[in-house]
């Protein structure tokens, strides 16, 4: 809004034109976002123990997680709102990619907070079944890609990293492979959601790395240079992307170990949708897997788990996601937490190399 109402007078007071970059306003967009966080941070928590809304602790899970019964949950609404107003504030709301973006997000947001509602009401650790939450997710995924689809400088292709020539064209399969991209990525981040900080960290890792993909998506001469697909006026994603940033940064401040405030579902479906979201229309939705790395590992961890019992009657790990698995070898919980935001940061870095290495 500020872009569209600021930049037009550009003319009349020249100072203004800083508006026109789009480097200049996903700045702004990130101190906008870490001030909301800061300002709206400790009024939430308190709001939220005041109205009793506190994290309910899986039966199963490791039995120190006991003494976090009561913390207050819902701290997504912080990150989502924070991120929201900053990118309407800087973004140009004109572009079609950004209002996707933000409206994936909140969609998947609101899903994520009925479950956390439902955990509340029933005072326990389950809310939505599994295809309570799989049917919106999919549909809105799925309107989502329809709407990219309708786009007349989008298509169907999928780029291969490593391979600066391999860009199938999937057709009516880019669907549901889109699909499963945002709805995966989703979930991935929802099951790594499990300790203090644990995946507010590679959020914004990755939220970081594809501010840089999607500046680089969208200026032709540095998408020719690297060899990787362009894709117009998908450079102001970059907004998005560090509002995302700087939101999970506000929202860590208060979710370091030991936690004041857990984000929830509503957080973590809101976030992983946003990536995903992100790594479609950018054009890079396989290289998620690797700038997410450690959401996939923690996804696998659980599908191994579940088939291996299953079919065998036998547990692969101590306990799923993996992160539980090192818990019960001993390892302190900041510790795990540290190091998997270093193997986030790597494999973040890989990913990047591979706009080169092709």
């Amino acid at each position: 809004m500020l872009y569209l109402l600021l930049y037009p007078l550009h003319s009349t007071f020249p100072v203004l034109n800083v508006f026109r970059y789009i480097t200049f306003r996903a700045a702004l967009a990130a101190l906008l976002s870490l001030l909301l966080s800061f300002v709206i941070g400790p009024w939430l928590i308190r709001s939220l123990k005041r109205w009793q809304i506190g994290q309910h602790i899986r039966e199963d899970g490791p039995a120190h997680h006991a003494g976090k019964a009561g913390t207050p949950t819902m701290g997504g609404t912080l990150i989502v709102l924070s991120l929201t107003l900053s990118t309407l504030l800087v973004a140009d709301v004109t572009n079609v990619y950004v209002l996707l973006a933000l409206v994936v997000t909140v969609a998947f947001a609101a899903i994520g907070l009925v479950d956390d509602w439902l955990k509340l009401r029933s005072r326990s650790s389950r809310g939505l079944s599994m295809w309570s939450k799989l049917v919106p997710q999919t549909a809105v995924a799925a309107a989502a890609v329809a709407v990219l689809l309708a786009q007349p400088d989008f298509n169907s292709t999928v780029a291969v990293p490593f391979f600066k020539n391999v860009q199938p064209d999937l057709g009516l399969w880019y669907v549901p492979f889109a699909v499963v991209v945002v709805v995966g990525a989703s979930n991935a981040v929802n099951l790594t959601d499990g300790l203090d900080g644990l995946a507010i960290g590679p959020v914004m890792t990755a939220a970081a790395a594809y501010a840089i993909i999607v500046y680089l998506a969208g200026h032709v001469k540095f998408a020719e240079y690297l060899q990787i697909p362009y894709v117009s006026r998908v450079g102001e994603l970059t907004v998005f992307c560090a509002a995302v940033v700087a939101a999970g940064m506000g929202f860590l401040w208060f979710n370091t170990y030991p936690a004041q405030i857990f984000m929830g579902d509503v957080g973590s479906l809101g976030l992983g949708a946003a990536l995903g979201i992100v790594a479609v229309i950018s054009k890079n939705e396989i290289l998620l897997v690797l700038v997410g790395g450690v959401f996939v590992v923690e996804a696998v961890s659980v599908i191994v788990q579940v088939a291996s019992f299953k079919t065998r009657g036998k547990r692969v790990f101590r306990m799923a996601p993996i992160h539980h698995h090192y818990e019960l070898k001993g390892w302190p919980e900041p510790q795990i937490i540290v190091r998997f935001w270093i193997v986030s940061i790597i494999c973040a870095l890989f990913a990047l190399s591979t706009l080169k290495l092709r």
